[in-house]
Formats: C-alpha cells, structure tokens, sequence
C-alpha cells in the first residue's frame, strides 16, 4: 500500500530518492577530499575504503529500507497506535516495520552500490572462489546484522519510550565507525565491535580475506568467514529480546 502511494506521486518520490542519494553520497565525498593529502588511510588505498564504505552503506540501506521504521516504536508506544496492532491478526515487527514504509530509502542503496563498484574495480583483487562466495555472502550478512541492532535497540523502547537516539549510535554511527578501516581506531574499538556489538562482521572480516589483508587482532582465518554465522546468532538474540519486550508491554498508559 505504502509503495503504491509512493509511485501516485513519481516525481516527488524521484526527487526524494536523488536527495538521499546525493546527501549520502557527501560522506564519501569527504573521504575523497581526505585522500587528496594522503595515499592511505590505516593502510589502505581509496578504491580499497571505497569498498568498506560500499558494504556498509549497502547493508545499512538495505537493513534502513526492510526495518528502519522499528525506530519509532516509542513514539507507537505513546501515542498507542502499537495497540492498535496488537490486535490484529498480523506479526507486530512486521506491521511497525511495514507501517509508512519508505521506499524513497533506494537511494541510499544506489549511492553505496554505485562506491561499491567503483572499488571492486579499482581494487586489485584474486577473484579466487572463496572470495567470490564472500562477496556474494557478506552484504546480506551485514544487513542482517543491521537490521538485528535496529531491531535489538529499538526493543528497548519498550522500558524507555524515548531512546531512539541511543540505537542511531548504533545503527548510523556503527555505519559511520564501519565505512573506514578499523586499523585507524585503537585497538579497543576494534575488540569492542568484534566482541560485544559485532559491527566488523559487517564488512571487516570479510573484507580482509577479499584485499588480502591481515588481521590487526591476529584472530585466525576462520573469523572471516564467521560473517552469516554471527548473523544468525544475533537475530535469535535479537528474536528473543523483542519477544520479551511485546510480553512485558502493557499498553500505552497515555
């Protein structure tokens, strides 16, 4: 229904999805402008970031694109419209989630598409299967991660209606942390989005077996193909979270 409201007004959808596209594409616009006072950033050529970048901004946008609106659940919460969906025959994740769906959000999964591209061909990369099978894997892992920390965080709006704010540190800041290369970070950083908030499984991991680059932790080579597993555990967690928070909600009380 949303999509078929979207296409009665073609040109303002047009318009909104090339504003996406432009507006997101300033972020790599400045990684440019970086690389025109260096070579390399933590090791790593401009095709090679362009490459993170595109991987993230991909996942991001396809998981922005299937779930983003979960971020509103606390403003459902105090208006009582999450009542409303309680009741009807239909899963509760599926209606917030489809609810106003935004299909102008293309645009940013064009404009990562596009980064993308670019450093596939200007990466020199052994296109051996592995890393055919990786770069096949790895944008449907990441946005599955994705679309679990949204999810995760935004089930936390069931305790404080007002945290949407804390998630975006999560989701677009995780973006943000996961389109360089993690090597200019401290090492911390690195153990943090590895092991508490698996962020580098987005695109780090696999990345490194694809450029054929080592791995700053030293973990051994199985942790780059880890990617679909860490996204599987991650949407049971996240499967359970959001279950227990639709159990313990108990209306609006506005």
């Amino acid at each position: 229904m949303w999509i078929r409201s979207s296409m009665i007004y073609r040109t303002s959808f047009v318009t909104m999805a090339l504003g996406q596209f432009f507006i997101t594409l300033l972020d790599f616009a400045a990684i440019v402008i970086m690389f025109g006072s260096i070579d390399q950033l933590g090791g790593f050529s401009l095709p090679e970031v362009a490459f993170l970048y595109g991987v993230s901004g991909f996942s991001l946008g396809g998981a922005d694109l299937i779930v983003g609106n979960v971020e509103r659940l606390g403003q459902r919460i105090h208006d009582g419209s999450l009542d409303a969906m309680l009741i009807r025959p239909l899963p509760t994740l599926v209606q917030v989630c489809a609810d106003d769906f935004q299909l102008r959000r293309v645009g940013r999964l064009a404009q990562s598409s596009g980064v993308l591209a670019y450093g596939i061909a200007g990466s020199d990369i052994d296109w051996t299967w592995d890393r055919v099978l990786l770069m096949v894997v790895m944008p449907v892992s990441g946005t599955v991660i994705f679309c679990s920390i949204f999810i995760l965080f935004a089930s936390y709006q069931f305790l404080a209606q007002e945290a949407a704010e804390m998630a975006n540190a999560f989701t677009y800041g995780g973006n943000t942390l996961t389109q360089y290369p993690l090597t200019i970070f401290p090492v911390e950083v690195i153990k943090g989005v590895t092991f508490i908030v698996p962020l580098a499984f987005v695109n780090w991991y696999p990345s490194l077996r694809i450029l054929d680059r080592a791995d700053p932790l030293g973990l051994p080579e199985v942790v780059q193909f880890a990617s679909p597993l860490v996204a599987l555990l991650l949407c049971l967690v996240t499967g359970l979270v959001w279950r227990l928070g639709i159990h313990s909600y108990r209306s609006t009380g506005s």
